[in-house]
């Protein structure tokens, strides 16, 4: 498995990502810079998290038309998979990939803190290693994560089985304190309708080691390998 890391001006988790995926999952991984036109041959593309382009006129507005976003784009629309992390999902959004936007915070502050999300669907690539309903623990670090979209998508997502992460409480349970920036019915992560792409703005690569706080975003890597290996053998 290659796993193609897009590298934008302003990305700072583009090295946690190449961490997570080389020392961890034990997999190829290479940065492709933001004005390239090439992903070197990635099975999996990651767009990192950060502040691309330093988060002018919106998060992910600019890098949205990054040369390297029509290769991305391109490689979602032939069913491969894309995980957009935090900044990587304000992109995916800006881009078309998925729907909805991300706004402010509802209190106005950036937030950085470790929370639970619930497993919500694991008819996914992405979350085969998990069980419905577990509850997990990813940092979270933002100022614009806050979910948005209209009543008619909201619906969708949910009764087509799209909602992935929820943000709860320890006990699971969805709860107004348990979201850190009010999202919409505390989603925190999404996939679109092909189920190839997914956007979540808590980080699981900085989740990978207990040393650290945690290691439940492993099992999300695992999944995806999975699914990989298992086209391979296809």
């Amino acid at each position: 498995m290659k796993v193609g890391i897009i590298r934008f001006p302003g990305s700072n988790c583009d090295e946690d990502a190449y961490h997570a995926v080389v020392d961890h999952l034990g997999a190829e991984a290479v940065y492709c810079w933001h004005k390239d036109h090439d992903l070197q041959g990635a099975d999996l593309v990651i767009l990192p998290g950060g502040f691309s382009y330093g988060d002018y006129l919106r998060p992910g507005a600019i890098a949205r038309f990054s040369p390297i976003m029509q290769e991305v784009v391109a490689h979602a629309q032939r069913g491969a998979p894309v995980l957009a992390i935090c900044n990587g999902f304000q992109i995916a959004c800006e881009a078309g990939l998925l729907p909805g936007a991300l706004l402010r915070n509802a209190h106005l502050r950036f937030v950085c803190e470790q929370v639970h999300l619930r497993v919500e669907s694991i008819a996914t690539r992405f979350t085969s290693r998990y069980h419905v309903g577990q509850v997990i623990r990813i940092p979270v670090a933002h100022g614009d994560g806050r979910y948005t979209a209209d009543g008619d998508t909201l619906e969708r997502l949910e009764g087509e089985g799209h909602v992935v992460f929820r943000y709860v409480d320890a006990g699971g349970h969805v709860t107004h304190e348990a979201n850190p920036n009010a999202s919409m019915r505390n989603i925190a992560g999404i996939v679109n309708g092909a189920g190839n792409v997914l956007g979540m703005m808590p980080h699981p690569e900085r989740a990978v080691d207990t040393l650290i706080g945690s290691a439940d975003g492993l099992p999300l890597l695992h999944s995806l390998a999975d699914s990989l290996l298992a086209e391979v053998g296809a």
